[in-house]
């Protein structure tokens, strides 16, 4: 694609080990429809972190680190995890230096846990049961005033799919790393357990989700018929709630606003911002 604009290249971290999945697709869409809306120069190669052991290198621009099965725990020490990290350590150092064009990071659920256990910012556990749905999430104070929510209302909804949560925030620790909360999962007066954090912002730029902003409303529809999934919905919320979310796919203020406003907000920082930079406006 020939444009008057520096090419954009942005990394995926696939850290889904091989298990199919709607998120990978999600990020593909998301990455080519903003690529025209935007007539960029843009391109994107994708890592297969957890299988392969493939990791980038620190010469791209933009980051997208996916969501993926398992416990966020048991791969502390292995060599896939050392080498994400040491990514991940790499990208805050080249941030601080000064005069440098900056690297934005977007984690996504399964990367949001992992950074979170890097960072010690509080109790990562495994749920009571599985949450899988089209669900609200509720902004905190931060989160009103946080540029990726641009657009959205509060509570706003979008796909959650978790196995692992974190909760018990350790709030001294979030201050001493100038770390935010932006978002909590929804109210659940009737339970008596801690709401899970959804989204953080971890700097100017590392961005971090619970939640799957990349999820559409055709990928959930696959999901949620899938006999085991609407089985999981219903014990957990109830058949009615499993209709109302149904119904929730095609309506353009649910998950089909969020998939349209947050890792567009969040490439709108990253790379318009860049872009800005690099030649010299």
């Amino acid at each position: 694609m020939n444009t008057d604009k520096p090419e954009v290249r942005v990394a995926i971290l696939d850290l889904y080990e091989g298990v199919a999945n709607e998120g990978m697709r999600g990020f593909r869409e998301i990455l080519g429809r903003y690529k025209v809306q935007h007539n960029l120069d843009l391109t994107y190669q994708i890592f297969d972190v957890r299988l392969k052991g493939q990791v980038p290198d620190t010469s791209f621009d933009v980051y997208i680190s996916s969501g993926g099965p398992g416990s966020p725990l048991d791969s502390e020490g292995t060599e896939w995890e050392k080498k994400y990290f040491r990514l991940i350590d790499k990208l805050e150092a080249h941030n601080k230096q000064a005069g440098t064009i900056k690297k934005h990071v977007f984690f996504v659920c399964h990367s949001f846990q992992l950074m979170c256990r890097k960072y010690r910012l509080g109790d990562i556990n495994l749920r009571r049961s599985a949450s899988f749905g089209i669900l609200p999430v509720h902004m905190t104070g931060a989160g009103n005033n946080e540029p990726v929510f641009n657009g959205l209302a509060n509570p706003f909804y979008t796909v959650d799919s978790r196995s692992w949560q974190v909760v018990n925030p350790d709030m001294s620790r979030f201050k001493e790393l100038g770390m935010e909360i932006l978002a909590l999962e929804k109210e659940r007066p009737y339970v008596d357990l801690p709401r899970a954090i959804m989204a953080i912002r971890f700097n100017d730029y590392f961005f971090a989700t619970q939640f799957h902003p990349e999820a559409d409303a055709h990928g959930m529809s696959v999901m949620l018929q899938r006999e085991d999934k609407k089985e999981d919905v219903i014990r957990e919320h109830g058949e009615g709630k499993y209709r109302e979310m149904l119904e929730r796919l095609e309506d353009p203020d649910k998950i089909i606003l969020t998939q349209n406003t947050i890792i567009p907000n969040f490439l709108d920082e990253a790379i318009l911002s860049y872009q800005r930079v690099d030649i010299g406006e």
